[in-house]
C-alpha cells in the first residue's frame, strides 16, 4: 500500500494530451537501438512547424517518460523522416528538437529530402547551421532507409522505415490509456482501503448490543463493497494484460516489443501490489471483525448477566425474607411447601446463571479480549448460585428439625391427653374390688409402657439436635408440655399407690377423684418413693427439665446402687475396649488407602501406558470405567485423609466415633455406586482376567493376589465398618453416645442394604418401563405367591389358589414388581441371578390384609377392589412383619399426600 501511495506522480497522462497524440507528429514505436536505446520517430508531418510549442513539448515530454529509467538513461535515438519535405522543414525540426527535447539524446538520424535540389541544399545547410542547432550528439544525414538499416536493425523499425516492427498508433494510445487508468484505479483503491482501515482503527467500541450490531453490520457492508472494488480492479488488470499479450497468443511467431514487455511488467507489478494490498487489508479486517464479534458477544453476555443478576438478587431477597421456622406442625409443613415453591421458582434463574457462567468460560477459553471483565462475572454468578443452594439446604435442615421437634411435642401432648382420658374413664365403683383394682393397674401399666414411644429423647441429644431452633417461644412451649408430662405422671403415680392398696387388701371403699385436664396440678410436687420401673420411666421427664432449666431439687440425688457415669466420660472398661476397636479401625484404614492407591497406580493408570497398550485385550479397550467403577472417587475420599484424621481424633474421645460416620453419611454413598457396578466389573474380569497385561501389572506390584481380589476390597471395607460399629455398640450399651452409635450403624447398614438392593435391581429383565421412575427401592426378596382372580375360569382359579409360585418381589414407592428368579452358570464361575418381569401393581390401587388364617407367615395384597388377590408367604414372621410395615408406610404416605 505504501509503495503505491508513495510512487511518483507523472506530470502527464495520455488522456490529458489525447488529441495531440492522435496527430501522430511524434511516436514511440517500441523499437530499440543496438544498445537498447529507445527510438522516437518524427514521421513526415506537413504542418510540423505550425504545432504549438506547448503541444510539442507535452507530447515529447510524455513520450520520453514512458520507457524505464534504465532504458532512458542510455539516451534516446531520434529518427526524423523528411524525405518528401524541404530543407526548411529539416532545419525547423532540428531547431525545435534541440530547444525543447527533455531527455538525453544519443543519436539523431535525418532522412534528407529525396529530391535532388532539396538534398543538395540540405547537405550545404547542415554544414553551415550545425553549430546553430546546439546539439551535443551527432547528427547523421541519411539518403535512404537502407542507410538507416546500417545503424538500426530492421526488426526495430516500423514498416514506414523499411522495418518489420508491427505498430498501430491507435492501439498504442488505447493501451497507454488503459494502463494509466488501471494504475489510477490501483492507487485509488489503495487509498480507499487505507482510509477505511484508519476509520476502523479509530472507531470506539459501543457499550450496548444494538449499537454494536449496527456498527458490525455497517463495517461488514463497507468491507463487502471494498472487496467488490478489489475484484473489479483485479479483473480489469487481468483483461488489460490479456490485451497486451494478444499478438503473442494469436501467433506463436510474434514477439512483444521491449516497450510492450515493459507494459506487461508494469501491469503485473500493479497486480502484485494490488494483491499485497488485498492481503494486508484482509489480515487487518480479520482482526477487526473478530474484535467486533467479540465485542458483540461481550455486550450480549453483559446484557444477560444484568438480567440474570437481577433475577438472582430477587431470589436471594425472597429467600432472606423466609426466616419463620413455624410454631406448629401445620405451620412448618406450610413453610416447607413455600420453601419448595421458592426452590422450584429458582430453578430457571439458577440454570440460566450456570449456563451463562459456562458461556463466559467458553469465551475466555476462546481468547476473548475482555477476560478481566468476563471472569469476575462468572465467579459472581457461581457464588450466588452456591449461596442460594447452601441457604436452601440450611432452610430445609432448620425446618426439618422444627417439624421433628413439633411432632415430638405433639406426640408427648397427645400421650398426656390419652393418659388423662384413661384415668378419667376408670369407673370408681369398679375399682373398689380387688379384681377391679388389679384390672385398673394392668391398664395403667400397659399405658405407661407406651411412655418411651411418645416422650422426648434424652436431654443431651435433645439439646444437640434442636439447639439451632430453640427460640424463646418454642422453649416455653416445650417447658409447658414437659410440665404437663410431669403432672400426668404424678397423677398416675398417685392412682397406682391407691390401686395397689386396694388390690393388696380389701379396705373400706376409697373414693378416688377422676382427674380432668383442667384440674391437673401445675406445680412441682415432692416426689414419693416409687417402684424402680416408675422411676425409670419418669427419669426422662426429669432430664428434660434439667435441659430447659426447670429441674426439681428432689431428683438431684441419684438412685442408690446405680452405675455412676459422669457427663462427657465413659467407664474405664468401655474406654479400653473402644481404644482397641478404634486402633484397629485406624490401622486397617491406612492399609486400605495404600491398597486402593496400588490398584489405581499399578493397574488403572497403566492402561494409559504406551509401553503396555499392546498387551491390553480388545475386549477391555475403552472399558476402564466398567472394570474399576468409581474406585478413583473412593480413593480420593479416603486419600484426602479427612476421614482418617477424624477417626484418629476419636482415640481420646471414643463417643465421637459415631459422629464421624454420621457427618460423612453423604460421602459414604459412593460405596453404593461401586457395588452397583460390581456385577459388570466381574463379568468383564471373567473375559479378560487371564490376559498378559494384568499378569505384568501384578508382577510389577509384587502382589500375591490378582486384581479381582483387590477390587473386592471396597465391598469388604463397608462391611468391616458395620462390624466395628456393632462391637462399639456392645460395650457402650446404656452409655452416653449409644443413640448416635445406633444411628451410625443404621446408616452403614442402610448403605449396605441399598447397595445390595440395587445389585438385584439391575438384574431385572423384561420390564418395558424405566425402573428409575418407580421411586425409591424399599425392599426386595423371594416369596411363595398364590393368586386369585375373580373374573377367571373356576378351574384356573382353583389352580391359581392352591399352586404357589416362586416370585422375587421388588417394592418401590410407586409400584410392586413380581419377577421370576433365574440363575445361569457363567463359564464355571458362580451362578448369576436375573429377574424376569412377570407382573406389577400400582401402590396407589392396592390394599393389604396382615393376617391370613392358618399361617402367621402369610399376608394378602389385593388389587382393584379385590378383583385380584395375591397371597404372599414369607420365610419368617419377622420378614412378613417387616414387609407389612414398609407397605403400610407407603400407603400411609399416599393417604397423607391425598389429604
Amino acid at each position: 500500500t505504501d509503495e503505491i501511495m508513495q510512487q511518483e506522480i507523472r506530470p502527464l497522462v495520455a488522456v490529458d494530451i489525447i488529441e495531440q497524440l492522435h496527430r501522430q507528429f511524434a511516436i514511440l514505436s517500441g523499437g530499440r537501438g543496438k544498445d537498447g536505446a529507445p527510438i522516437i520517430t518524427f514521421p513526415e508531418f506537413a504542418g510540423f512547424s505550425d504545432i504549438p510549442d506547448e503541444d510539442f513539448l507535452n507530447v515529447v515530454t510524455y513520450l520520453t517518460s514512458i520507457p524505464s529509467l534504465e532504458a532512458a538513461s542510455i539516451g534516446f535515438i531520434i529518427i526524423i523522416d523528411r524525405r518528401r519535405d524541404k530543407w526548411s522543414a529539416v532545419k525547423a525540426s532540428l531547431t525545435r528538437i534541440a530547444g525543447a527535447f527533455p531527455g538525453n539524446l544519443q543519436l539523431v538520424f535525418v532522412l534528407r529530402p529525396s529530391r535532388f535540389i532539396q538534398r543538395t541544399i540540405a547537405d550545404i545547410g547542415i554544414k553551415l547551421y550545425r553549430d546553430d542547432f546546439k546539439m551535443k550528439v551527432p547528427i547523421i544525414m541519411l539518403n535512404s532507409v537502407s542507410d538507416l538499416h546500417g545503424y538500426i536493425d530492421k526488426s526495430q523499425l516500423t514498416r514506414e522505415l523499411g522495418g518489420t516492427l508491427e505498430y498501430g498508433h491507435s492501439q498504442w494510445i488505447h493501451h497507454r490509456t488503459a494502463i494509466e487508468n488501471f494504475a489510477m484505479t490501483v492507487k485509488t483503491t489503495a487509498q480507499m482501503l487505507q482510509t477505511f482501515g484508519t476509520d476502523l482503527a479509530e472507531t470506539e467500541l459501543p457499550n450496548d448490543v444494538q449499537c454494536t450490531e449496527d456498527l458490525l453490520s455497517a463495517h461488514t457492508d463497507h468491507h463487502s463493497k471494498l472487496k467488490d472494488e478489489l475484484k473489479l480492479a483485479v479483473k480489469q488488470g487481468a483483461t488489460l494484460l490479456t490485451c497486451i499479450r494478444e499478438p503473442v497468443t494469436r501467433s506463436a511467431n510474434s514477439k512483444l516489443s521491449p516497450d510492450e514487455l515493459e507494459n506487461v511488467a508494469t501491469v503485473e507489478r500493479l497486480l502484485a501490489q494490488l494483491d499485497e494490498t488485498e492481503k494486508a487489508f484482509d489480515q487487518f479486517w480479520t482482526k477487526h471483525h473478530l474484535k467486533l464479534e467479540q465485542c458483540l458477544q461481550l455486550r450480549h453476555f453483559e446484557h444477560e448477566f444484568r438480567e440474570v443478576k437481577l433475577a438472582l438478587d430477587n431470589l436471594m431477597e425472597a429467600q432472606a425474607g423466609f426466616s419463620d421456622i413455624g410454631d406448629s406442625v401445620t405451620r412448618v409443613e406450610h413453610l416447607l411447601k413455600e420453601q419448595k415453591q421458592l426452590e422450584e421458582k429458582g430453578q430457571e434463574p439458577l440454570e440460566k446463571a450456570q449456563s451463562l457462567a459456562l458461556h463466559g468460560e467458553q469465551l475466555i477459553q476462546n481468547n476473548h479480549y475482555a477476560v478481566d471483565s468476563i471472569r469476575p462475572k462468572c465467579v459472581e454468578l457461581r457464588r450466588i448460585c452456591d449461596d442460594f443452594t447452601n441457604e436452601t439446604k440450611k432452610k430445609y435442615d432448620i425446618l426439618g428439625k422444627s417439624l421433628e421437634l413439633h411432632k415430638q411435642l405433639d406426640k408427648a401432648s397427645q400421650w398426656c391427653e390419652a393418659g388423662i382420658y384413661l384415668l378419667a374413664s376408670q369407673a370408681v365403683d369398679k375399682c373398689q374390688s380387688q379384681e377391679g383394682a388389679e384390672t385398673a393397674l394392668v391398664e395403667i401399666e400397659k399405658f405407661l409402657v407406651t411412655a418411651k414411644e411418645h416422650q422426648l429423647s434424652n436431654p443431651k441429644e435433645f439439646y444437640n439436635q434442636f439447639d439451632m431452633i430453640l427460640t424463646s417461644e418454642i422453649k416455653a412451649n416445650a417447658q409447658r408440655i414437659l410440665q404437663k408430662l410431669e403432672d400426668v405422671q404424678e397423677m398416675f403415680d398417685k392412682r397406682q399407690v391407691s390401686l395397689k392398696k386396694l388390690a393388696a387388701k380389701q379396705t373400706r371403699p376409697v373414693q378416688p377423684v377422676a382427674p380432668h385436664p383442667e384440674s391437673s396440678p401445675k406445680r412441682a410436687s415432692p416426689k414419693i418413693t416409687r417402684p424402680a420401673a416408675v422411676d425409670n420411666s419418669h427419669s426422662m421427664v426429669e432430664d428434660h427439665k434439667d435441659i430447659l432449666g426447670v429441674r426439681t431439687a428432689s431428683h438431684a440425688n441419684t438412685e442408690p446402687g446405680s452405675r455412676k457415669i459422669e457427663r462427657g466420660g465413659l467407664p474405664t472398661c468401655f474406654s479400653i475396649i473402644c481404644s482397641h476397636i478404634i486402633n484397629e479401625l485406624i490401622e486397617t484404614e491406612r492399609v486400605y488407602v495404600e491398597e486402593l492407591q496400588s490398584i489405581i497406580e499399578g493397574y488403572a493408570s497403566e492402561m494409559e501406558n504406551p509401553n503396555l497398550v499392546h498387551l491390553i485385550p480388545s475386549a477391555l479397550q475403552n472399558k476402564k470405567e466398567i472394570l474399576f467403577g468409581n474406585l478413583p472417587e473412593i480413593y480420593e475420599f479416603h486419600n484426602r485423609q479427612i476421614f482418617l484424621k477424624e477417626i484418629e481424633n476419636c482415640i481420646e474421645n471414643p463417643e465421637l466415633l459415631a459422629r464421624c460416620f454420621l457427618k460423612r453419611k453423604e460421602d459414604l454413598q459412593i460405596y453404593e455406586k461401586y457395588c452397583q457396578n460390581k456385577p459388570r466389573s466381574e463379568a468383564l474380569w471373567r473375559q479378560c482376567g487371564d490376559s498378559i497385561f494384568f499378569q505384568e501389572c501384578q508382577r510389577k506390584l509384587d502382589h500375591k493376589l490378582s486384581l479381582d481380589a483387590y477390587l473386592l476390597k471396597p465391598v469388604q471395607r463397608i462391611t468391616k465398618y458395620q462390624l466395628l460399629l456393632k462391637e462399639m455398640l456392645k460395650c457402650s450399651k446404656n452409655s452416653e453416645g449409644t443413640a448416635e452409635l445406633e444411628e451410625a450403624l443404621a446408616t452403614v447398614l442402610d448403605i449396605i442394604k441399598s447397595a445390595n438392593d440395587s445389585m438385584h435391581q439391575i438384574a431385572i429383565t423384561g420390564y418395558e418401563g424405566d425402573v428409575s421412575e418407580l421411586g425409591k427401592l424399599l425392599m426386595q426378596g423371594s416369596f411363595n405367591v398364590w393368586t386369585d382372580h375373580k373374573k377367571g375360569h373356576n378351574k384356573v382359579k382353583d389352580l391359581a389358589r392352591f399352586k404357589p409360585m416362586q416370585r422375587h418381589l421388588f417394592l418401590y414407592t410407586k409400584m410392586l414388581l413380581f419377577c421370576k428368579k433365574r440363575e445361569e452358570n457363567t463359564d464355571g464361575h458362580e451362578k448369576t441371578a436375573s429377574y424376569s418381569f412377570k407382573n406389577s401393581l400400582k401402590m396407589s390401587t392396592v390394599g393389604i390384609t396382615e393376617n391370613v388364617k392358618g399361617d402367621n407367615k402369610k399376608f394378602e395384597i389385593w388389587y382393584n377392589g379385590r378383583e385380584e388377590v395375591y397371597i404372599i408367604q414369607a420365610s419368617s414372621v419377622e420378614l412378613k412383619n417387616t414387609w407389612i410395615s414398609e407397605i403400610r408406610k407407603v400407603l400411609t404416605g399416599q393417604l397423607e399426600a391425598c389429604r
